[in-house]
């Protein structure tokens, strides 16, 4: 009598594994998620800082990049989805422990600095849509951004970072409240405009170095692993081969949404500052904040308001998505127990990392250090180590001792390819033109 029982069970254990949500919001996840975080409040300044000084002629970099994102994003889906682990712990497994360490400290001290940013653009622009101290706002937004991950069980954890991608829209609707000349748009975004100019070399590496960064790739393959296990029946692809199609179909659906809004995203940022800054002369932007400020008197108090709260929202969602890459990161190199999934106690060298790359970001902001020469040398580091890492990412890819039967095609592979080289004649500009602009 008690085969037939067990018989049920594997056969709704089965049924559970193959279940996918029917609704498109129910399939989006890391995708998703991985592409708004990369419109963090640094970000915000990046985009508002080119499209103030370059104007229309530098659109089309938001066009450019996509194809770039989605073949790179998709390949650390893939390595988090079949293998059941994140990109560290399989660099661990397949590759000498250096090149582990060169890889996963950097991208620490890189996602701390960007943290500092963040969470002080986040105090700044608070400050201009209320007053106060921007200090205590930016000690309020660490709390709060720890509760979030530390706190919180990651089956609720993860739809509040789904929510909060909607505060990107914030960019969106600005341009609604602006007119646009669609005619000089549409030549800047489908006309690219290159210029050996040293400046705009360092905006084109700056926009590049933005949208594709270590963290992004972190992140998504882990939280690959995360969804797996938090949902019941479900198994890393190379064990549970069966469930493979399906999968890569939501992986991909999530990652080229999530990429494409990303994109868009970014350049309603630019044009915004295009249309406000750059055609009423102001040129030099260097923070978020100053970006809202700037755009107060031209756009009015509406388009600021959204500005700043696009900020703030985008903030509450990238600051946990960077303490939480670097953790993965550190934890999966040194085998620690890990995962959002796991209650502090389970994981406390885990969630230590999170909070030290929280705590300290904050504590940066209280320092002498200049944030923006800060994060000039964040996006060296990034753009340092983009390159090694999306190398070493499709070579795992194409590994089968890695992939088993599902190591990536030679297109996947090719556009991963073309991605890295981009990335890599980005980083050589960018030490050409050192010390030009």
């Amino acid at each position: 009598m008690g085969r037939p029982g067990k018989r049920k069970r594997s056969k709704k254990t089965a049924a559970a594994a193959r279940q996918t949500p029917s609704s498109l919001w129910g399939r989006l996840g890391p995708g998703l998620v991985t592409g708004a975080a990369d419109d963090d409040p640094s970000g915000i300044a990046t985009y508002s800082q080119v499209g103030a000084g370059f104007g229309y002629g530098i659109l089309w970099t938001a066009i450019f990049t996509f194809p770039l994102m989605v073949g790179i994003q998709m390949i650390s889906a893939r390595i988090g989805c079949v293998t059941g682990h994140g990109l560290a712990a399989n660099v661990r497994q397949h590759f000498p422990r250096s090149i582990l360490y060169v890889i996963v400290f950097p991208l620490l001290i890189a996602n701390i600095i960007n943290i500092a940013a963040d969470i002080g653009a986040m105090g700044a622009a608070l400050h201009l849509l209320v007053g106060g101290n921007a200090h205590w706002f930016v000690l309020g937004f660490g709390a709060l951004s720890l509760t979030l991950q530390v706190l919180i069980p990651f089956n609720k954890y993860a739809p509040i970072l789904k929510l909060l991608t909607f505060a990107l829209l914030a960019y969106v609707a600005s341009l609604f409240v602006i007119e646009i000349p669609w005619r000089e748009v549409a030549r800047g975004t489908l006309i690219p405009h290159l210029s050996l100019e040293p400046d705009y070399i360092v905006a084109v590496v700056a926009v590049f170095g933005t949208t594709i960064s270590p963290y992004l790739f972190f992140w998504q393959a882990s939280q690959e692993v995360e969804e797996q296990r938090a949902a019941p029946g479900h198994k890393p692809l190379i064990q549970a081969p069966e469930q493979a199609r399906k999968e890569f179909s939501r992986i991909k659906l999530d990652t080229c949404i999530g990429m494409a809004f990303s994109n868009f995203v970014a350049f309603c940022i630019m044009l915004t500052a295009v249309i406000t800054l750059h055609e009423n002369g102001t040129t030099d932007i260097q923070t978020a904040a100053q970006a809202a400020q700037a755009l107060r008197p031209v756009a009015g108090d509406f388009a600021f308001m959204l500005f700043s709260l696009g900020i703030i929202g985008t903030g509450l969602l990238a600051v946990p998505v960077l303490a939480g890459s670097a953790a993965y990161g550190i934890a999966e190199a040194f085998r620690w127990r890990i995962g959002l999934g796991l209650p502090l106690a389970q994981a406390r060298s885990f969630y230590g990392v999170v909070i030290v790359a929280t705590m300290l970001g904050v504590l940066l902001n209280f320092t002498s250090i200049d944030p923006i020469k800060a994060l000039f040398w964040s996006a060296v580091i990034n753009g340092v180590v983009a390159v090694p890492v999306m190398a070493i990412m499709i070579v795992m890819a194409r590994r089968k001792k890695v992939m088993g039967g599902f190591i990536i095609g030679r297109r996947s592979a090719a556009l991963g390819w073309l991605a890295t080289g981009v990335m890599t004649v980005m980083v050589i500009a960018m030490f050409a033109t050192w010390g030009h602009t």
